[in-house]
C-alpha cells in the first residue's frame, strides 16, 4: 500500500488562494493574535509529518490486532500509546481550544485540514483525540468556570480524554426515550445510573482518566427530550488540589467486535450511581451534547473525506504502475509486455470521479469550517448571522455527503486494484471497512438528510437555503469564474432552488414528502456546493497556468471540468426522483414486505 502523503500543496491552496485565510483571520478578533498563513502553513507541516511518521505506520498492525478487553480493562494495540504521547506532547489535543485553559485557539478552518491528515493516516488513532477535543467545546461553551478550571487544561494537555455518552440499548435516534437517570445529592452533585453503549473510546489505556459526558434525566424530569440533562462523569474522581482521587463508579462492561475501526474501543459503559456534576442547565442537556455532536459530525464527515485521499493515494500509485493490456490507441510503453493500466478509460473513471470530488469536498470542509470561524469571532452582526445559518444548514450535508461520497470512493480505490484490492496487504479492503461505519455514527445518514430537509430547509421556507443559493450566485454572476463554469453553476443552483421549493409546498399537504424527498435532496444539495467549491478554485486556477506553476493549475481546470461534465450532471436524475414524491415508497403494505 501506498505511504500516506499529506497533500499540503493543495490544502495550501484551498486555505490561502481560494479562501484568503490569512486576511480573513486578520480581520478577526480572537484570532489575529494567534495565527496568520505563516503560522497555519507550520503547524500543518508539523501535522504532515506526525500523521505520516507516526500514526499511518501503526494502521494496518492496528487493525490486525484491535483493541482487546480483560475483566473491564480496554488495551489498545501495540504502538498506540506511545503515538498518543507524542501526540499529546505537540499540543495537538488542544488545536483549537480555548487559550484561556491552555488550547492553542486556531481557526477552524485550519483544524479541519490537520483532521482530514489525521483520518486519512489512521482512522481508529484519530477517534480518541477527536472525542476528546469535541467533549472539551461542550465543557468550554457549557459548564461553569469551576469545572471548566478543573477539567479543560488537562484534557486540552492529551493528560485525561473525553467520551459521549448518548446511545443506549432502546434508545439510538429517539434520545427522549433514554432511561439514565441522575439524582440530586446533598453536596451538589449527582448519581448517575444507567448504561450507555457504542460508546466511542468509553475505556482505554491511553491517559490517566477519561471525562465522560453523559445524557441523564432526573427522577422528575419532563417527559422526551425536554427532560434530558447533561453531565460530566469522570472515570476517576478529581480533588480540589487537581490530583486524582478514588475510581467512580463508572465501568466497561465489554466492547464491540466490529467490522472496521478495530483499535477504536467501542464501549458498553455502566454507571452505578456514579458521581456526577451538571453541565449547563437542568433540562437543557440535549442541547449543551448538539455542541459536542455538530462538531463530531463535521469530524465524521472528513473521515470520509480522509478516506478517500489515502484510497486515491494508494489507487494512483498502483495504476501507474500495474501493467494489463495495451492502450485502446496503440501502446504507450512499447517496450514492456503491456501498458499501465491508468491509460484505460475505466481506470481513469474512477480515478477521476475520486480525485474531483475528494478535492472539492477539502475545499467545502474548508468553506464550512470558515463560517465556523466567522460564527465565533466575528464583530458585525449581519455577518455573524448569516454564518450560524449557513453552519446550521452545510453541517447534515457534510457529514452525510462526505461519508456517502466516502464510501463510493473507496469502493472505487479498491476497485482499480481488481482481486488485489480485495487482498489484506494493500490495505484497501481496510479502507473500505474503516469508512462504512462513518455513515452511520454520530447521526445516520438518513438522520442528517431528514434534518437538512425537515429543520432546516422546509421548517423556515428555504430562508437558511436562500442565503446559501444568493452567495452562489453573486460568485458566479462576478466574473471571477470562467464561463465554463459560471454559467452550469448558475443553472444548478436554479434547479435546486425550484427542487426546494418544490418539496417545501409538497410537504403542506403531505408531510411524508420530507422523509421521501430528503436523501436524494441532500446529495443534489452536496454536488451543486461541490460545483461551487470547483468554480471557486477554478477562478484562482485560471490565473496561475501562465506562471511557475502551470501543471498545478491546469490540474485544477482540468480536475473542475471533468466534475461539471460527468459529476454535476447526476443531479438531474436526483431531481426527477425527488419529484416522484411520496406516494411511490407508501404503494406497498407493511405486510408486502
Amino acid at each position: 500500500m501506498a505511504e500516506y502523503k499529506a497533500p499540503l500543496r493543495d490544502m495550501q491552496f484551498v486555505l490561502n488562494e481560494v479562501f484568503k485565510a490569512g486576511d480573513l483571520w486578520a480581520g478577526l478578533p480572537g484570532l489575529a493574535e494567534v495565527v496568520d498563513s505563516e503560522t497555519a502553513e507550520a503547524i500543518l507541516e508539523e501535522g504532515a509529518k506526525l500523521t505520516s511518521r507516526e500514526l499511518a505506520p501503526l494502521n494496518r498492525s492496528g487493525d490486525e490486532e484491535g483493541a482487546k478487553w480483560v475483566d473491564g480493562v480496554v488495551t489498545t494495540p501495540a504502538g498506540f500509546k506511545e503515538a498518543f504521547a507524542t501526540y499529546a506532547e505537540g499540543g495537538w489535543v488542544g488545536l483549537g481550544g480555548n487559550p484561556e485553559f491552555g488550547g492553542m485557539g486556531m481557526p477552524k478552518m485550519l483544524s479541519v485540514q490537520f483532521e482530514e491528515m489525521m483520518y486519512s493516516a489512521n482512522n481508529s488513532f484519530t477517534l480518541y483525540p477527536t472525542l476528546t477535543a469535541g467533549a472539551c467545546l461542550a465543557i468550554n461553551a457549557h459548564a461553569s468556570e469551576e469545572l471548566k478550571s478543573q477539567y479543560l487544561p488537562n484534557m486540552y494537555a492529551g493528560v485525561w480524554s473525553g467520551s459521549m455518552c448518548l446511545t443506549e440499548p432502546h434508545s439510538g435516534t429517539d434520545l427522549g426515550i433514554i432511561r439514565t437517570k441522575a439524582e440530586p445529592q446533598a453536596d451538589g452533585s449527582y448519581a448517575v445510573t444507567g448504561t450507555k453503549i457504542f460508546i466511542t473510546g468509553g475505556e482505554h489505556d491511553l491517559n490517566e482518566n477519561i471525562i465522560h459526558l453523559v445524557l441523564a434525566k432526573l427522577p422528575d424530569a419532563p417527559a422526551g427530550p425536554r427532560g434530558i440533562s447533561l453531565f460530566l462523569v469522570p472515570k476517576i474522581m478529581v480533588n480540589e488540589d487537581g490530583s486524582l482521587g478514588e475510581k467512580n463508579a463508572v465501568s466497561c462492561g465489554s466492547i464491540e467486535h466490529k467490522m472496521g475501526i478495530k483499535a477504536s474501543a467501542t464501549c458498553v459503559m455502566n454507571f452505578d450511581g456514579a458521581k456526577g456534576y451538571l453541565v449547563g442547565e437542568l433540562n437543557k442537556g440535549l442541547a449543551a451534547m448538539f455542541t459536542m455532536m455538530n462538531y463530531e459530525r463535521l469530524s465524521i464527515g472528513i473521515q470520509g473525506l480522509g478516506c478517500s485521499e489515502m484510497s486515491y493515494q494508494s489507487a494512483v500509485e498502483y495504476a501507474k504502475d500495474r501493467l494489463q493490456s495495451r492502450a485502446a490507441t496503440g501502446p504507450v510503453e512499447p517496450n514492456k509486455a503491456a501498458d499501465p493500466i491508468i491509460v484505460h478509460p475505466d481506470v481513469r473513471r474512477m480515478l477521476m470521479n475520486i480525485k474531483a470530488t475528494t478535492e472539492a469536498g477539502r475545499a467545502f470542509s474548508t468553506y464550512v469550517g470558515m463560517q465556523l470561524d466567522l460564527a465565533k469571532h466575528a464583530e458585525d452582526d449581519v455577518a455573524k448571522a448569516k454564518a450560524e445559518g449557513l453552519v446550521a444548514l452545510l453541517t447534515p450535508v457534510a457529514k452525510a455527503f462526505f461519508t456517502d461520497l466516502g464510501l463510493e470512493n473507496c469502493v472505487q480505490g479498491q476497485q482499480v486494484f481488481g482481486g488485489h484490492g480485495y487482498i489484506r496487504e494493500w490495505g484497501q479492503e481496510q479502507l473500505v471497512r474503516d469508512v462504512r461505519i462513518a455513515q452511520i455514527y454520530e447521526g445516520t445518514n438518513g438522520i442528517q438528510a431528514l434534518d437538512l430537509m425537515g429543520r432546516k430547509t422546509v421548517a423556515n421556507g428555504g430562508k437558511l437555503f436562500g442565503l446559501f443559493a444568493e452567495e452562489i450566485r453573486e460568485f458566479a454572476n462576478s466574473g471571477a469564474a470562467p464561463e465554463e463554469f459560471s454559467k452550469p453553476l448558475v443553472d444548478a443552483v436554479s434547479k435546486l432552488e425550484e427542487l426546494t421549493h418544490f418539496v417545501i409546498d409538497g410537504s403542506k399537504n403531505n408531510p411524508n414528502e420530507v422523509g421521501a424527498a430528503s436523501v436524494e435532496y441532500l446529495h443534489a444539495f452536496g454536488y451543486v456546493a461541490y460545483a461551487y467549491m470547483w468554480a471557486r478554485m477554478a477562478a484562482v486556477a485560471q490565473a496561475g497556468v501562465e506562471g511557475s506553476e502551470a501543471d498545478f493549475y491546469q490540474g485544477k481546470l482540468s480536475t473542475g471540468r471533468y466534475y461539471f461534465k460527468r459529476l454535476l450532471p447526476r443531479i438531474e436524475s436526483l431531481a426527477a426522483a425527488v419529484r416522484s414524491g411520496a406516494d411511490p415508497l407508501f404503494e406497498l403494505t407493511a405486510d408486502q414486505f
